[in-house]
């Protein structure tokens, strides 16, 4: 029986990458298996968790429910891309680093990733409510919220 693969070409963090992939693949498992990108982490394989979050033309989306397959042609960003090697963080990276808003750092780069796109949606100036309605969709299992919340309002105003 002959393995069926796919051809796709994209950009990610700016760069065109392309590769054969079984038209099942998972945009995350394509990310982190096929480009080594492994920022964008895999957490509960049902999209509840939001730690794959990551940018398709400059929308968040859940990697592990989008096949590598229908990102061909597209702009794909991960944590990774978000600020160049040898650059200055990202102003939300810095201000989770400032505002201490990760613990283990499974969710960060998926909370970051999110948060970035929330600002881009609903602006600079972000309520507390706004921000943990928004992140109904990741789950941090270490830190309660708190300082997450802080560090997504102070990354929003320092990115205007």
């Amino acid at each position: 029986m002959a393995k069926i693969s796919a051809k796709i070409s994209l950009q990610v963090n700016g760069n065109p990458v392309s590769g054969n992939v079984d038209p099942r693949t998972l945009l995350v498992t394509f990310l982190r298996e096929n480009l080594r990108l492994t920022g964008t982490h895999v957490g509960c394989d049902t999209s509840q968790c939001g730690a794959c979050v990551v940018h398709v033309d400059d929308k968040a989306v859940k990697s592990c429910t989008m096949l590598a397959v229908m990102a061909n042609g597209r702009n794909v960003t991960t944590i990774e891309g978000l600020a160049a090697d040898g650059a200055p963080l990202h102003p939300m990276q810095e201000a989770f680093r400032e505002h201490h808003g990760l613990q283990c750092g499974f969710c960060t780069p998926g909370m970051i990733m999110t948060a970035v796109d929330l600002v881009r949606r609903k602006g600079n100036n972000l309520d507390e409510h706004t921000i943990r309605d928004e992140l109904e969709g990741n789950l941090c299992r270490c830190t309660g919220y708190h300082n997450i919340v802080q560090s997504i309002a102070a990354g929003a105003k320092a990115m205007a």
